[in-house]
């Protein structure tokens, strides 16, 4: 049974308060309003330049600056921090992380539990282009799962969900919505608990209208966020990880929302075809791309319907371009 984020704040105090002491020396350049301040675990909810909005555990945003030996943090990472006043603080030290997600070498954002992969019925669906943010995401290691949205404008439901059996059957959960008529949003809602969420996919598939139907108050939050941090404007651009009412955190990064493929190497392609793994190594060539050679496991594979077609086919898309 996985643990809940706020079960492992629990659990990692104890290595916290440890590090918190190994940074209890001051800084020179730092100098400390209160030398004896309580370090304290806290969760980065946005980052803009050299400042961060950190919440406690009590709830309470306090706005931060970071030693400069301290490395870069953003939304979704758990620090360690100490009051410098009864407004703003200062950050410590920088806990483990489970994951990052990065875009062109740059931090976005940290500790994400899944991505999700939002599609739609118009714009409609393209299997090359879901292809690759799968592949994006097999080679950071981050789970994902899909979402088909607005199938109210489906004519044949069926059709779709045999196009998304593929996905299916290699092991990615596929949910099927409609945020404007509300179907099957409470379900999705359910399995958002207790983790942190990253929504991805390309303009026009209802992302905005999801993220409004999990957060109603959304506005007032960006609003309490912009005051707090004094991001102004910045707000709605910057990777900010909001709670979900009920249940989970979503770390909303519009940056990302669209993001394709990051000049990954062709080795990096074939290693984010997850049902490919049990074929690779096993080809007559060590350097078989997997295209024309000779006793190709991967083609071979294919032929014995192991591997589908259009999974095949974005392969080759993918090396090609």
């Amino acid at each position: 049974m996985s643990l809940t984020r706020r079960q492992k704040w629990r659990i990692e105090k104890i290595q916290a308060e440890r590090i918190a002491r190994a940074n209890r020396v001051a800084d020179d350049a730092q100098d400390l309003a209160d030398n004896n301040a309580e370090a304290q675990i806290g969760l980065v909810i946005t980052r803009y330049g050299q400042r961060l909005l950190v919440e406690s555990k009590a709830g309470d945003l306090i706005q931060c600056s970071a030693r400069r030996h301290i490395d870069l943090s953003v939304a979704g990472d758990q620090v360690i921090f100490q009051m410098v006043d009864k407004n703003t603080g200062v950050v410590t030290a920088l806990l483990a992380r489970d994951n990052i997600l990065e875009r062109s070498h740059k931090l976005i954002a940290a500790n994400i539990d899944e991505l999700w992969l939002v599609v739609a019925i118009a714009p409609h669906y393209q299997f090359d282009l879901i292809d690759r943010y799968l592949v994006v995401a097999e080679n950071s290691n981050l789970p994902i799962r899909i979402i088909v949205n607005k199938i109210e404008l489906s004519n044949n439901i069926e059709q779709v969900k045999k196009d998304f059996a593929m996905y299916e059957s290699i092991g990615y959960s596929v949910n099927y919505l409609s945020v404007k008529e509300r179907i099957g949003t409470n379900t999705f809602k359910e399995q958002l608990n207790d983790k942190a969420h990253i929504f991805l996919g390309q303009s026009g598939v209802g992302k905005s209208s999801l993220i409004n139907e999990l957060i109603p108050d959304l506005n007032l939050r960006v609003n309490e966020i912009s005051a707090k941090s004094k991001l102004g404007k910045h707000t709605t651009t910057n990777t900010t990880l909001y709670h979900i009412p009920s249940g989970g955190d979503l770390i909303d990064s519009p940056g990302v929302r669209e993001f394709h493929l990051d000049n990954l190497s062709n080795k990096e392609i074939l290693n984010g075809f997850k049902e490919f793994s049990p074929f690779i190594g096993q080809c007559k060539f060590r350097n078989c791309t997997h295209t024309n050679e000779p006793s190709c496991a991967i083609k071979n594979a294919l032929n014995a319907n192991h591997i589908h077609p259009k999974r095949y086919h974005s392969y080759l898309n993918l090396i090609a371009n």
